[in-house]
């Protein structure tokens, strides 16, 4: 232990980290730039913080404040000691709805401020898009704005009183007439009053450089606004009140189409005088071409308030007759409103990606300029681009000359961080000659600060430095931020990592297979970190569990992060601090689709996992569950799933079981079915076939008894099941035909052992639906319909538990023993209905990603679709029978992020099935939620939204779970039987006869 970390121990009551984890959880925010603190302290209070300065200030060790860490210009990140707020100090202290005030602490997320005041008709009036992660502490210290910010302004238009301590100890409440101000500040102000009132540029968006401003004699000498925007450079923030505004009853959207985004900048400013909340823009390269939209190449989404929705909507309505637009549309209800403003608010993350693929970066995120020149100023924008070979979407507030941008800048060469540099500085004189500020929203940091004389000249930066060494003459807070700044091209973090390519068993085809530049697709925005999930998102419910960083997406990736840098984590694959991380991981896959980013921390820590125990003993619950296909086709070969239930169903028997599998001692442990899905459908087929009669030579025998011999594995893979085609000519139709054609449905592993009743009931609506069923993986198409492959033997399977152990060596022998078997099938345009969520999006992904070198893993992939998509392709005009009743139950979490439900809702709706299903994940997540020492957080999951909303259904509700965990996880934590789609419906078809 450091004499720094005892020191602090022996001081401090909060949490004092020095581990490599929490170190490399803190290395970088949502910029370009990466620095290794000491360590990391949660303080508890006040007391604390002024004890660490103190410690800190006897070591000469620089101490960083760091709220959600999401600013992208790197004033979250140091060398020293690193404050976290998030831990400890994050309450909402007080809110008086008379006076429109609330007193907070500085690591409250800002949702939690809305949530609070919503009630009362108030909230805060800034909004940034990370607004369920940012802490108000991060906003004051980046006097941060958001969407609403022309009718509620900036961060420091909102702030009444701050409680801050100084470097040297000192505690102050900040407030207008010099309140709280260190002793030479008035004299400074006092003494270049000239240069204070002309030296700033006027426009709502100057967030660049210190407000020394508004210390002016006339606009109250407020020491607390001036403080707005500091970057913790000044003081550390302990307690804040802030005021509140009166949030509109009702809402309307009008988003308004202009041809480009020339266009509809130069638009904007017209629409000020008739007081919208919102005037943002953005263009067609961030949309997602699924979203209906006004025709256009570029939008501006501008929001109404009112009393009532009539009100809001003709004020949207004004302003749609006042705008020069080619196409617009109003949205009143709420939840369309949503789905248009999470296009805007996930920008952030999506245009860290080209429409090509390629990366963009932050560095000139958030420029402002006056409105009335912001059309001009992006043309100059674009050919200082294009003078460049540089690239880039801009979006943002367009109502205050605001705008967002990554840029696709090389930060990987040396020549390409040169060009970044050239670009930069060229950039900062272009936004000065329009009038504008370097930062309009997020702060200097060092992307920018290097840059300021620029902006403000030598004269006004030098005050700023002066203004720094009152309040903190030791240079202790965030050294290297606003004034004497570190050059804008170091501490890079790409710099850092490998530059060749690492040896990986993923294809990473949306990386181009550099595992490196799927890892740098976390930029560090954090919509993972959000402590609860909005609608039906997933990501990340580790997270949400627990409440810690390291168990966030963006957490989980800083740490790959600094192994694949090896400065820090310096083990390579065989890291404990990363495997420790990941192991609360459920690869859910929420992230794949919730993250703006695509970061998919499921196959990461497959990947991971695969390199972590290579040549080593695995835990043993990877042998247990990674190779329950085996296990369970063992059981069915054997017939003995009587004997393997009866013997589970002993207690001390079970318990032994479960310790030498690693298997949570308060799981029970599956029933596994007395007859496998397929045997009960090679029974069925037999029974058919057998009732046509004689003149029918096409017949399907019990496998088994062919020329494989007896005892043999079937034809369909099942040892001692399925069934063997045998066709010739005359009449009838061969079993598996339909009117409306057939389909081949997949035996999973779940469906097949333990409950083969949702195959049935699969192949029972089907067949209703005028659809046959066929099984892999022994057939091929002959002119009266299938003949038997008896020389082909084995199973199909989608791998799904080998890749979730991070087998993936196993994973891959069996995913190309399955494109041997299903060869005949991948001769014909048949569908494979896939019923289990899971392993459908095992073979959309996991199987082309992970057998990225045979063509064959595509095609199969291309054929996967969901018991209810089979339905809409097939039969789009059958009607499934009426149930009308509620339903409840959860989206399974691959169903969500891979596949997407948009069919089973409309068969739900379809059947009179009302109500949303939640959202979240069940916690259970296949392996993970039965893994030892992972049933509390597994738990918690499923009591973040899954178990409430059942509990709080009605008698009669239907209770709908596709996923076998998802049920196993009802059945277990609430004593509930969750169903199938499939078996609801074929429940339906039995009460009407068909």
């Amino acid at each position: 232990m450091t004499d720094l970390e005892a020191a602090l121990r022996k001081a401090v009551r909060g949490d004092v980290r020095f581990d490599v984890t929490s170190r490399a959880l803190t290395t970088m925010d949502a910029s370009n730039y990466r620095r290794v603190p000491l360590g990391v302290v949660a303080p508890r209070d006040a007391d604390d913080v002024a004890a660490v300065l103190a410690v800190c200030r006897e070591h000469a060790v620089p101490v960083v404040a760091r709220g959600g860490g999401t600013s992208i210009a790197g004033q979250a990140t140091g060398t020293g000691v690193v404050l976290d707020f998030t831990r400890h100090m994050n309450r909402l202290l007080a809110l008086d709805p008379s006076s429109r005030t609330a007193v907070v602490q500085p690591g409250l997320v800002l949702d939690r401020l809305q949530e609070a005041a919503a009630p009362h008709g108030l909230r805060f009036g800034p909004d940034p898009s990370t607004h369920g992660r940012c802490t108000l502490g991060g906003m004051i210290g980046n006097n941060s704005c958001g969407s609403h910010s022309v009718a509620w302004g900036t961060t420091a238009d909102s702030v009444r009183e701050l409680d801050v301590v100084t470097a040297r100890g000192r505690r102050s409440r900040l407030g207008p007439g010099w309140a709280g101000a260190p002793e030479g500040l008035r004299e400074l102000v006092e003494g270049d009053l000239a240069r204070l009132r002309t030296g700033f540029p006027e426009l709502p968006r100057r967030i660049s450089g210190y407000a020394l401003d508004a210390l002016l004699p006339e606009r109250g000498a407020d020491v607390a606004r001036s403080f707005c925007g500091s970057e913790g450079t000044l003081g550390i923030l302990t307690e804040a009140v802030v005021r509140l505004v009166e949030s509109p009853r009702a809402r309307a959207l009008a988003v308004l189409g202009y041809p480009d985004e020339g266009a509809a900048a130069e638009a904007a400013a017209g629409l000020l005088p008739h007081g919208p909340l919102t005037v943002e823009g953005m263009a067609a390269d961030l949309v997602p071409a699924a979203v209906a939209l006004p025709r256009g190449g570029a939008w501006l989404f501008v929001e109404t308030g009112g009393d009532t929705e009539a009100e809001a909507r003709a004020g949207a309505e004004t302003i749609v007759r006042a705008a020069d637009v080619m196409d617009a549309v109003v949205v009143t209800d709420p939840a369309g409103q949503r789905v248009l403003w999470r296009i805007r608010e996930d920008a952030s993350g999506t245009a860290t990606r080209m429409p090509d693929g390629s990366e963009a970066w932050p560095g000139w995120e958030d420029c402002a300029v006056p409105p009335a020149r912001l059309g001009a100023y992006l043309r100059d924008f674009r050919g200082l681009l294009g003078e460049h070979g540089l690239r880039g979407t801009p979006y943002g507030h367009f109502g205050d000359g605001c705008i967002h941008v990554r840029i696709d800048f090389d930060l990987l060469t040396d020549a390409g961080v040169g060009r970044f540099r050239r670009f930069s500085e060229e950039l900062a004189d272009l936004v000065a000659a329009h009038g504008g500020s370097l930062s309009g929203e997020h702060g200097d940091g060092q992307a920018r600060a290097e840059l300021l004389p620029r902006m403000y000249g030598p004269e006004l930066v030098g005050l700023f430095e002066r203004a720094k060494g009152v309040w903190d003459p030791d240079d202790l807070l965030n050294p290297g931020m606003l004034v004497r700044p570190a050059p804008l091209d170091s501490n890079l973090r790409f710099s850092v990592l490998p530059r060749e390519p690492v040896d990986v068993a993923f294809g990473y085809p949306a990386d181009g297979g550099d595992f490196s530049a799927a890892v740098r697709r976390c930029v560090g925005v954090a919509k993972c970190r959000t402590t609860s999930a909005p609608g039906s998102s997933v990501m990340c419910p580790s997270f949400r569990a627990t409440g810690e960083e390291e168990h966030s997406t963006r957490g989980r990736a800083r740490l790959l992060h600094e192994m694949l840098a090896g400065e820090l984590v310096s083990d390579g694959w065989r890291s404990e601090e990363v495997r420790d991380a990941l192991d609360l991981c459920l690869s859910c896959k929420g992230c794949r689709s919730d993250c703006p980013v695509g970061v998919d921390m499921a196959t990461y820590k497959a990947e991971f996992l695969h390199h972590h125990y290579e040549g080593r003993r695995r835990p043993a619950a990877h042998y247990a569950m990674g190779w329950l296909p085996v296990w369970l086709r063992a059981v069915a070969r054997t017939r003995a799933a009587r004997v393997v239930n009866g013997l589970a169903a002993v207690r001390p028997l079970a318990a032994l079981a479960k310790r030498l599998g690693g298997i949570a001692p308060e799981r029970a442990i599956p029933r596994v079915a007395g007859e496998t899905f397929s045997r009960w459908w090679g029974r069925r087929s037999a029974g058919v076939e057998g009732s046509r009669g004689a003149g029918v030579e096409g017949s399907c025998e019990a496998a088994g008894r062919g020329p494989a011999g007896a005892g043999s594995e079937g034809p369909h893979g099942m040892a001692g099941g399925g069934a063997r085609w045998r066709v010739g000519g005359g009449a009838g139709r061969a079993v598996g035909d339909g009117p409306r054609g057939r389909v081949v449905l997949w035996p999973d592993t779940f469906t097949e052992h333990l409950s083969p009743e949702v195959g049935q009931a699969a192949v029972r609506v089907l067949e209703a639906a005028g659809i046959g069923t066929v099984l892999p993986p022994t057939l091929r198409t002959a002119p009266g319909g299938f003949r038997p492959l008896a020389a082909r033997r084995g199973r199909v399977c989608c791998g799904l538990t080998y890749v979730s152990t991070g087998q993936l060596d196993r994973a891959r022998t069996v995913l190309r023993r399955t494109l041997d078997l299903m060869a005949p099938v991948l001769e014909t345009d048949l569908l494979v209905v896939v019923l289990e969520p899971s392993c459908a999006a095992a073979l959309r992904t996991d199987l082309p990603e992970l057998l990225h070198d045979d063509e064959r893993a595509a095609r199969l992939a291309s054929r996967v679709v969901t018991f209810a998509e089979a339905l809409e392709r097939l039969a789009p005009d059958w009607r499934p029978p009426r149930v009308d009743r509620p339903a409840v139950g959860q989206t399974h979490c691959h169903q969500y992020a891979v596949l997407g439900d948009t069919s089973e809702r409309r068969l739900r709706e379809a059947a009179g099935l009302t109500g949303e299903l939640a959202g979240g994940c069940c916690g259970l997540a296949g392996n993970f939620g039965f893994e030892k020492g992972h049933f509390e957080v597994s738990r918690a999951c499923a009591e973040e939204q899954l178990l409430p909303a059942v509990r709080a259904a009605a008698d009669g509700t239907v209770v709908l779970a596709d996923g076998f965990s998802c049920r196993t996880q009802l059945g277990q934590l609430a004593g509930v039987r969750g169903r199938h789609l499939a078996e609801v419906l074929a429940e339906g078809l039995e009460g009407t006869g068909a």
